[in-house]
């Protein structure tokens, strides 16, 4: 495995000419960038990743609320959008932990480099970019899904409401795409809280409107399914409209400005060299669900359902290592751009062994304790037995899993995600590989299955381990 971005060339920036900046007085005092740079690392990273952890509830509240009105409407429409929904997550997650952390990631290292007029172009760009893929989306999206849900099984009834709740969603994913990408311009500077306050916002007004779209209130008509999409979209409109009216504002680090900027590739190759692994990255890590739970399905349902909620533990670890993950990829990729390359490794190395302790702990606590994570889900004793099975086998590597987790967020700081990208498509190659020889050459049965995916994720931790420990600073740095 190789990345030919482990030592760039310097690059020093050569900004436009363009019309004269306000001067460096006129913008707001950089405390948080400061604080980056010279503020006690573990405190300074626990103190940036605890407003993330208001991500966590919007999700788990929007997966729970939208479950919960649906419901109301019928068993078709619950079922119609299950169906859309895992479609939905995945522009939510690429834009927010995938290509927002390229964002993050060019922002965070250019202001560390003293480069302001270079994170205010590469906001413009974000914006850009934003548009771009909120399009795709819009486009792409709604000419697939009736293959898409008919494939995973929507038919009659539950597929028109899958397609009317899509539809209405895919339809404004430019309020997605423009919120989660400036808002991780936001979050590059430092400022974590920002962006967060934000979405929680967008999930109470969800909460509230949703409902009234679906069932009709007031002058309101009853929309059905539809009225959940379009009470997503519409929240997430007006947090954009925020965003762009913070990063217009002089409070702002950095600024969005439209007078007088022109795209460049220079500025969009610095996003997607973080932002396009990172965001294979989250599909490769949905998609590793997707195919081990194939694999255990061969055994039969209640393989697949036992496999399925002792994994459900994974979704949560995430969203716990994206909090912190973001804090990391913001100090790194200020420390780095300041070349301060030794406060930077010991950013990296004790935000992923954060990460790595907390998910390790909650690994320990299932393997030893299944039943408090199970129970929730089902009380079907083959279910049971076979979750079991899977959480003592798996759990106790979940710290693996964890480093795994916290180092990609590391190289993603570094501003090199191709490696521990392709860490993670091992990891999934390693697990379901292996996992099919256990099955049918060895005949070791769904216990092998739960061996091989444990082994995957030692080598995830492995291999990003490696990747970080070969970073080097650019050729004309001083000794790190």
């Amino acid at each position: 495995m190789t990345d030919p971005s482990i030592a760039d060339p310097p690059t020093p920036y050569s900004p436009r000419p363009v019309a004269k900046p306000a001067p460096v007085a006129a913008r707001p005092a950089a405390a948080r960038t400061k604080l980056l740079l010279e503020g006690p690392i573990f405190a300074t990273l626990l103190r940036l990743a605890a407003p993330n952890i208001l991500n966590l509830i919007a999700f788990v509240a929007v997966i729970t609320f939208d479950g919960f009105f649906l419901g109301k409407i019928g068993t078709d429409a619950l079922a119609g959008a299950s169906l859309a929904f895992p479609w939905i997550m995945l522009v939510l997650q690429t834009t927010n932990s995938g290509m927002g952390a390229g964002v993050s990631s060019a922002v965070a290292r250019a202001l560390g480099a003293g480069h302001r007029e270079r994170a205010d172009e590469l906001t413009f760009h974000a914006f850009l970019l934003a548009l771009a893929l909120g399009a795709t989306f819009s486009t792409v999206m709604p000419l697939a899904a009736p293959f898409l849900f008919g494939w995973m099984g929507g038919r009659d009834k539950m597929l028109i409401d899958a397609l009317l709740y899509a539809n209405a969603a895919f339809g404004g994913a430019v309020c997605i795409t423009v919120l989660n990408l400036l808002g991780n311009a936001v979050r590059g500077t430092g400022n974590m809280s920002l962006h967060a306050g934000v979405l929680v916002a967008c999930v109470i007004a969800h909460i509230a409107l949703a409902p009234a779209l679906m069932f009709g209130y007031g002058p309101l008509p009853a929309m059905g399914p539809a009225g959940a999409g379009w009470g997503l979209v519409i929240p997430f409109g007006v947090g954009s409209l925020v965003m762009i009216g913070y990063l217009r504002s002089s409070r702002s680090i950095v600024r969005l400005n439209f007078v007088g900027a022109t795209p460049r590739w220079a500025m969009f190759a610095d996003i997607l060299k973080v932002g396009v692994p990172g965001l294979i990255n989250t599909a490769i890590t949905n998609l590793s669900v997707v195919v081990l739970t194939g694999i255990a399905g061969q055994f039969g349902p209640e393989a697949a359902i036992g496999y399925a909620m002792g994994s459900r533990l994974e979704y949560i670890m995430q969203p716990i290592a994206f909090g912190i993950g973001t804090a990391i990829v913001a100090m790194v990729g200020t420390n780095w751009g300041a070349r301060q390359y030794d406060r930077a490794r010991r950013i990296a190395w004790t935000g992923a062994i954060t990460i790595a302790l907390v998910c390790g702990t909650l690994g320990l606590i299932v393997a030893v304790r299944p039943g408090l994570w199970l129970g929730l889900f089902s009380d079907d004793a083959e279910v049971a037995r076979l979750g079991t099975s899977y959480l003592r086998i798996v759990g106790p590597v979940y710290v693996c899993f964890g480093l795994g987790l916290g180092l990609f967020f590391v190289c993603q700081g570094y501003g090199r995600g191709f490696a521990a990208m392709t860490a993670n498509a091992v990891r999934l190659f390693v697990s379901a590989g292996a996992g099919l020889a256990a099955v049918y050459w060895f005949k070791l049965g769904v216990t092998g299955l739960f061996i091989a995916i444990a082994a995957g994720f030692c080598v995830y931790a492995a291999l990003t381990a490696l990747a970080v420990l070969r970073v080097s600073p650019p050729s004309d740095s001083p000794a790190a």
